[in-house]
């Protein structure tokens, strides 16, 4: 880790390289200073680039900022620390000087907004999530709590890029620890808490006496996780305390990556090891904004669990008002459209990303948002915005909820909902890409379709934009009656995604996926 840090701080990074410039992707900016992609520049510029985005906004309350365990993540919160203090932002730091997680920065700045037209709140958080020890990331949440569209990002990574050209030019800076005592305290983690009662039932909770096994996976959720079991008396017992950077405890991944990926069966084969001492049992991301649900089956498919949870809300939130649409990713299984409609609601399909969420939860139009990859949030129990971005702990509490009140596991529930609605099998398939390829996939249109059959089925839709708002999915959707497909670049990783679904079963799926990279190239 220590040649790492010192790259962050001594590695300049070269603007007239297009690898090595600010870029946004889904999540904010990733990289890491071994490669020249996430360095000391790299953060002055985007910090420098948020506080002028702020200006023309007229965005003059505070900035709340929050940092994940990551090794890249301290030095990081230093520097944009040290930048935000000279510009005269008010900057509010964990009181308590440890990790914060990407839902408690979201919960904070919604709750100085509510009510206000003056002096909104924004934030920063630094992480790259669930990405690898040597990764840093860095993500703007705007006023409405969430992660910024693309307007806004792509307006702050042309100004980071243009400070980067300028030699650094004109950004103002102090020491850190000149900084950091203009700083302003708060008690992320005991304002989240207090109010965890308003969007989850506690009571049920506490009064089923479950026996909870939790799993912050070495990240920022360890805190809050001691807090929840101490303020509502929860049987919930933390099985891995260790917060090292360089995640030395995790088991790797499927390919052999050290990656803290809660929905991945190979990064959670610790909690796997233990699922047997628990009624239940989950695990967290480094910056806790995803979930992984372990019961007596296993570890939870992530797409399964959004079908619960759907069901479950929509059966079990009176106060909800009948005019709240689901929102889904469009590579979300499509178990959930059948949910939604066997609980006659409306269905918001959206691109990748959970950006796209956040205007229907904070303006009032979305119940639920939730992505495939293991992450989601919901409005509180009478029909407020809770998080506007994806909050991990109170799916794990949802969770726990479910198996209080309806005495079933998620799986259980999940075992039910397909006698209903059929049982879907669903797979992705990762490819290495290089940048060409990326864009070539990115550049697809319905036209470079030329079959009317996938796997045997009429195609009944192929688009390149998703059907709840209209935005471009950056790559192609195809559909029939029983099953469907979607290619897409990755937005952080050299990768090209291939996803599929078939509610026939194992051959059917396969057939649809050699098709699909078929017609892909």
């Amino acid at each position: 880790m220590s040649e790492l840090i010192s790259a962050y701080s001594q590695t300049q990074p070269d603007p007239s390289n297009s690898g090595q410039r600010v870029s946004f992707g889904t999540s904010g900016h990733r990289g890491s200073a071994l490669k020249s992609t996430f360095n000391g520049n790299h953060i002055l510029a985007i910090t420098q680039a948020t506080v002028d985005y702020r200006k023309e906004q007229g965005i003059s309350g505070p900035l709340f900022i929050g940092m994940d365990t990551h090794a890249l993540s301290q030095p990081a919160f230093e520097t944009a620390v040290a930048v935000l203090a000279p510009n005269g932002v008010r900057v509010m730091v964990d009181s308590a000087g440890g990790f914060t997680p990407t839902p408690l920065v979201s919960r904070a700045i919604l709750a100085w907004n509510e009510g206000r037209s003056e002096e909104l709140a924004d934030g920063l958080i630094i992480t790259p999530s669930h990405n690898p020890p040597e990764d840093g990331g860095i993500k703007y949440n705007t006023p409405d709590g969430g992660p910024a569209d693309a307007v806004v990002t792509g307006w702050i990574e042309k100004r980071a890029n243009e400070l980067l050209q300028s030699g650094l030019e004109g950004i103002q800076r102090l020491p850190f620890d000149e900084a950091r005592q203009k700083a302003e305290q708060y008690d992320y983690v005991g304002e989240y808490v207090a109010a965890l009662a308003s969007v989850v039932d506690m009571d049920a909770i506490k009064a089923a006496d479950i026996h909870i096994g939790a799993d912050p996976m070495g990240g920022t959720s360890l805190a809050s996780w001691d807090a929840i079991a101490a303020k509502f008396g929860l049987n919930i017992e933390v099985v891995n305390r260790e917060q090292s950077p360089d995640f030395g405890f995790m088991p790797p991944d499927h390919d052999g990556k050290i990656r803290m990926d809660c929905s991945s069966t190979a990064a959670m084969a610790n909690l796997l090891k233990i699922r047997e001492r628990f009624d239940l049992a989950f695990g967290n991301d480094p910056d806790a904004d995803r979930h992984g649900i372990v019961d007596a089956g296993g570890l939870m498919n992530p797409n399964h669990y959004l079908a619960v949870c759907i069901d479950y809300l929509l059966s079990h939130r009176p106060h909800w008002p009948a005019e709240l649409a689901i929102g889904k990713t469009l590579v979300s299984s499509s178990m959930i459209d059948r949910v939604v409609a066997g609980q006659q609601r409306e269905l918001y399909e959206v691109p990748v990303g959970f950006k796209w969420f956040v205007p229907g939860l904070h303006g009032g139009k979305l119940a639920f948002g939730g992505e495939e990859s293991a992450g989601a949030s919901f409005l509180t129990r009478d029909g407020k915005a809770w998080s506007t971005d994806k909050d991990g702990i109170i799916l794990c509490l949802l969770a726990a909820e479910i198996l209080a009140v309806t005495g079933k596991t998620p799986s259980q529930y999940y075992a039910e909902l397909t006698q209903r609605y059929g049982a879907p099998v669903y797979k992705r398939i990762d490819s290495p890409a290089t940048a060409e390829q990326k864009a070539k996939l990115k550049a697809l249109t319905s036209d470079d379709v030329n079959a009317d059959t996938l796997a045997g089925d009429p195609i009944i839709g192929c688009f390149t934009e998703a059907p709840g708002n209209g935005a471009a999915i950056g790559g192609l959707k195809v559909v029939t009656e029983n099953g469907w497909f979607a290619a897409r670049p990755s937005g952080t990783e050299d990768l090209c995604k291939v996803y599929a679904e078939s509610f026939k079963d194992e051959a059917h799926l396969e057939a649809i996926l050699s098709e699909a990279q078929l017609l892909v190239g």
